[in-house]
């Protein structure tokens, strides 16, 4: 494969692929109704594409138990404004579509909570890296890419090991993970994406002025960053998820052989099989060292 770093780039040229989280069970009680948030997207992606003619949009729908693709850009006719819209209007028709082929799939699901579903996050991100990868393959020189994430449920431990193979794949390919949250908490999942790939990570304070918001922030292309002040992250939550509990966890047990991580002491790993002769203290019985 062609090294990133040989890659011929197009400074005002992007390729955004936004990952929208479709999952019912935030919706329903989210403050912002989907429709509203749905409408400003479609705006958002509006302006992308007439920032520059040759920028490129796709957007991922995130369900609870599956994801897929929802618009693309290159698939619009060029015939102006009237093929725009229909493409739009189809997009509107897919991401409903899926909404209701998700729910029926979530329904036979036993194992979904509704209270604390959260959506499928790494499946999300292993389809838009695919389709960047295919964007590299296709030539010499092609438009910036950066995933853009608006996600509002939980993050699910369980796909903590999925999405950190997906983060570090962004960072080897020098894709940037911008983060939007629309929930009430913060995301680790995505505050350590966009640390780790150098993308903006951001929590609007008023959901109502949603496209002012991705419009000031992350409608920049990668060369203009270099010249704004743009938000920050205060702080990053770097703990990890248990390989047996699929907890978040402060404190764990760690392989020395394949780094997976447990939150109680283990005679032998489940990841690689390797055997633990030395008997570790357990943790949960340590006395406080900062007292």
């Amino acid at each position: 494969m062609t090294s990133a770093h040989s890659k011929l780039y197009s400074d005002d040229v992007s390729l955004v692929v936004v990952v929208v989280d479709t999952n019912p069970f935030f919706w329903a009680a989210a403050a912002l109704p989907f429709a509203d948030f749905f409408a400003n997207l479609i705006h958002f992606v509006n302006s992308l594409l007439l920032l520059n003619h040759l920028n490129r949009v796709v957007v991922i729908a995130a369900g609870v138990s599956s994801c897929a693709y929802i618009f693309d850009s290159s698939d619009a006719s060029p015939a102006g404004g009237v093929g725009v819209t229909a493409t739009f209007e189809n997009a509107s028709r897919k991401v409903e579509e899926f909404i209701a082929q998700d729910a029926r799939a979530t329904a036979g699901n036993g194992s979904v909570a509704s209270a604390n579903a959260a959506s499928l996050l790494s499946g999300a991100l292993s389809l838009a890296l695919c389709y960047i990868q295919r964007v590299f393959r296709s030539g010499t020189r092609h438009p910036q890419p950066r995933i853009l994430c608006l996600q509002g449920s939980p993050d699910g431990p369980e796909q903590y090991v999925a999405v950190m193979n997906s983060i570090f794949s962004a960072q080897r390919s020098m894709v940037p993970i911008d983060s939007c949250i629309v929930g009430t908490h913060d995301s680790a999942f995505l505050q350590q994406a966009s640390y780790i790939t150098g993308g903006i990570y951001l929590k609007p304070q008023e959901l109502n002025g949603l496209f002012q918001y991705l419009a000031a922030v992350f409608a920049t292309d990668l060369h203009s960053r270099t010249f704004l002040r743009l938000p920050k992250t205060l702080g990053v939550d770097f703990r990890a998820s248990c390989f047996c509990h699929k907890k978040t966890i402060d404190m764990g047990y760690v392989c020395s052989v394949c780094l997976s991580i447990f939150c109680k002491n283990q005679k032998k790993c489940s990841t690689c099989g390797s055997e633990f002769s030395r008997v570790m203290p357990d943790l949960n019985s340590m006395p406080d060292q900062s007292k």
